[in-house]
């Protein structure tokens, strides 16, 4: 079981996920999406693709950008396609 947390709430939890380059990815459907906001950040990663990110929102304070995902990965990276990861400041266990 994986799961990601900040500011003592659950935003994401799985037994299902993947692991790459040390980043835990959680599967679309077992992230809880009440607490993430879409953010205009685009990062390019050379093998994986174009990533998009999140702001995580708990309680009304703003963790800007702290999740990001591959919405069209490159062939490399299909396994991850959708799948959420979290940092700054979330804790991920697993």
């Amino acid at each position: 079981m994986a799961r990601a947390t900040w500011n003592g709430v659950v935003i994401a939890e799985s037994d299902a996920y993947e692991v790459v380059e040390g980043n835990v990815y959680f599967p679309p459907g077992t992230v809880r999406r009440e607490h993430l906001q879409p953010s205009e950040t685009h990062t390019v990663c050379g093998w994986k693709g174009t990533a998009s990110y999140y702001s995580v929102v708990v309680d009304g304070q703003e963790n800007v950008d702290a999740a990001w995902y591959y919405p069209e990965p490159k062939d490399a990276a299909k396994n991850i396609a959708g799948h959420v990861a979290f940092w700054k400041g979330v804790v991920v266990e697993k």
